[in-house]
């Protein structure tokens, strides 16, 4: 009987298997693509020695985003979303960059005050909270919170009085995002002007308005349609209302650098000033970006091992690859295979597709199946494989111990 790799690689080609075969190159990931060689060479050096699985990131990498977004957004604050990445490494170093800090819950808040950083430098982001947390943060000295419905707005107004708030808009562009934020969070224009109305009815400070346009978001045209609501709300209120808003969120959204490419930072930057000066001239607000995923993700890599390489049936074109992290240890951004992220291995040679699944019991630990990657054949068990792009909502989306499985390690380095 012959070998099963003799039966699989002996068929004659059709197109379809021309065009997987044309795919399968274009998944083959250079790491100058990706990283500074050099960088790269420090991260694997390190990983070298250490058991899978685990995140390595780089301050260096995270230190170069940070100044690439204040180069090209010179007039904006930057409230880094510490849910990206809360490793108290990474908020120290912004810390010292000066940065401000986007928070969603008391135990972000403790974190972040606990490292020496200034109330006025934190925002209470998340528009789901508790009475007692609102209370909480005012105690604190915060005084700037998100909302988006009136029941949040009067529990602002009574637990902190004279707080500033702004209102946060349902913003389109989810299709164009990767990992897209639907209809949880934000409220249509006439209900944002409606509860900034009462924000000043109940003695709150109507400061602004913000809005999200989905993360990994690859259409810089979703800011310009986002912007042209915010600049209707600010008109009307100043000239209907009296109310003159001073600030402009606009969250985060900016791209990292996954297997489909996106415009670079510099390019987005200068669409969305001119969107911002079109709509507002020399009389720009107060902007704030709250970006979390284009400061972290570049910066990291995770490494993990081959656990199994299978086949389903002894006629099958592709393989199974399980390795030692899943969706439930760190990948669940996976979910839909919504961010492909580029993997890279050390092994060479022809390539066949592969299916690519974590180690947990659990059938939904797929990542990858309908894009099934192209892996090298000389693949074996026990090999490693290199996540690029993974700094970000990795090991802040690990599960504490499902299957026992314990949470997903991070280092930094650089």
């Amino acid at each position: 009987m012959c070998p099963p790799s003799i039966i699989f690689t002996r068929h004659i080609a059709s197109p379809a298997s021309k065009d997987n075969n044309r795919r399968m190159q274009s998944d083959i990931v250079r790491i100058e693509d990706y990283y500074n060689p050099e960088y790269f060479s420090d991260i694997k050096t390190f990983a070298d020695s250490r058991e899978t699985p685990f995140v390595v990131l780089d301050r260096r990498i995270i230190n170069e985003h940070y100044s690439e977004l204040v180069d090209n957004f010179p007039y904006a604050k930057i409230y880094y979303a510490i849910k990206a990445n809360p490793d108290v490494e990474i908020l120290s170093l912004l810390r010292d960059r000066g940065a401000c800090f986007d928070v969603a819950s008391t135990y972000e808040l403790d974190k972040v005050l606990g490292l020496g950083v200034s109330p006025d430098r934190c925002s209470y982001g998340n528009t789901i909270k508790k009475c007692k947390d609102i209370r909480y943060f005012y105690a604190k000295g915060i005084r700037l919170f998100a909302s988006d419905a009136e029941a949040d707005l009067r529990n602002i107004a009574r637990e902190a009085p004279g707080a500033k708030v702004y209102i946060r808009l349902l913003t389109e562009g989810s299709h164009t995002a990767d990992w897209p934020l639907s209809r949880k969070f934000g409220c249509q224009t006439d209900m944002a002007t409606n509860l900034l109305i009462l924000a000043k009815e109940l003695g709150l400070e109507p400061y602004g308005v913000s809005f999200h346009v989905g993360s990994q978001q690859r259409d810089i045209g979703a800011w310009d349609a986002a912007i042209d609501k915010v600049k209707a709300i600010f008109d009307w209120l100043k000239t209907e209302c009296d109310i003159q808003l001073k600030m402009i969120n606009m969250g985060g959204g900016f791209p990292a650098n996954y297997l489909t490419r996106t415009n670079d930072l510099p390019t987005y930057a200068k669409e969305i000033t001119h969107y911002l000066h079109d709509d507002f001239g020399d009389d720009m607000p107060e902007i704030i970006l709250e970006p979390g995923r284009s400061l972290c993700a570049n910066a990291g890599v995770l490494v993990s091992e081959v656990v199994l390489i299978s086949r389903k049936t002894t006629t099958s074109l592709h393989r199974w690859v399980y390795t030692d992290v899943g969706m439930f240890s760190g990948l669940i951004e996976t979910l839909g295979e919504a961010i492909k992220y580029p993997i890279y291995t050390d092994r060479s040679g022809e390539r066949e597709e592969s299916v690519i699944a974590g180690p947990s019991c659990d059938s939904a630990d797929i990542m990858y199946e309908d894009h099934k990657y192209g892996l090298p054949n000389s693949l074996e068990i026990g090999d490693r494989l290199y996540w690029f792009s993974t700094g970000a909502y990795t090991t802040s989306y690990s599960a504490i111990e499902f299957n026992g499985f314990p949470p997903l390690k991070q280092y930094v380095i650089g």
